[in-house]
């Protein structure tokens, strides 16, 4: 008699046939049947629970896959509550840009004491489109631009420092936002 590797269980088919699989092997059957409203990422965690809970939990060698189906399906039932539908394949991601040049062109001889609270006034006002990614670009020329340097300078560096910094911040300030990506370049 050949022994069961640790990490398998036996699948009872309907046919009476047993197999042998391990975790990553149900999960690998799994992975072309992944619908909505869970990621492949998270339909192989549950298998992998599910697997445990028969293998360890039970203790058990033998399984049918009607008995370990209904309990992945238990599962994911319980989660599927709580799980947020995925986007519209063909939904583009909302991304918002913002020139910081001209922010700092338009601060004129103010330049931080304008720059500053005009760029969070920006901030704000592109985080109610609620975008994907908000990029805000030029931060060299506009730290250039705002220490009125013609070569970039150790404070230009720390300009530049304190403007992403200063962006952060922001952010951390404002209530509870959507996940959203954002880019300073």
């Amino acid at each position: 008699m050949i022994t069961l590797a640790a990490d398998c269980l036996l699948f009872e088919l309907p046919t009476g046939e047993s197999i042998p699989y391990s975790a990553d092997m149900v999960w690998v059957e799994l992975a072309g049947d992944t619908t909505e409203p869970f990621d492949s990422e998270f339909i192989c965690h549950a298998t992998k629970a599910v697997f445990h809970y028969f293998k360890h939990e039970l203790g058990r060698q033998t399984v049918s896959v009607q008995e370990f189906a209904g309990a992945l399906e238990k599962v994911l039932c319980g989660f599927a509550v709580t799980a947020r539908p995925p986007a519209p394949p063909d939904a583009e991601p909302q991304v918002l840009e913002y020139d910081l040049c001209r922010l700092a062109h338009e601060s004129g001889q103010g330049r931080e004491l304008v720059f500053f609270p005009r760029l969070r006034a920006e901030l704000q006002r592109h985080l109610q489109q609620a975008p994907h990614v908000l990029r805000f670009r030029g931060l060299r020329g506009c730290v250039k631009q705002l220490t009125g340097a013609r070569r970039w300078s150790l404070r230009c560096q720390t300009l530049e420092g304190e403007i992403v910094d200063y962006l952060r911040e922001c952010l951390s300030a404002e209530p509870a936002l959507r996940e959203f990506a954002m880019l300073v370049e």
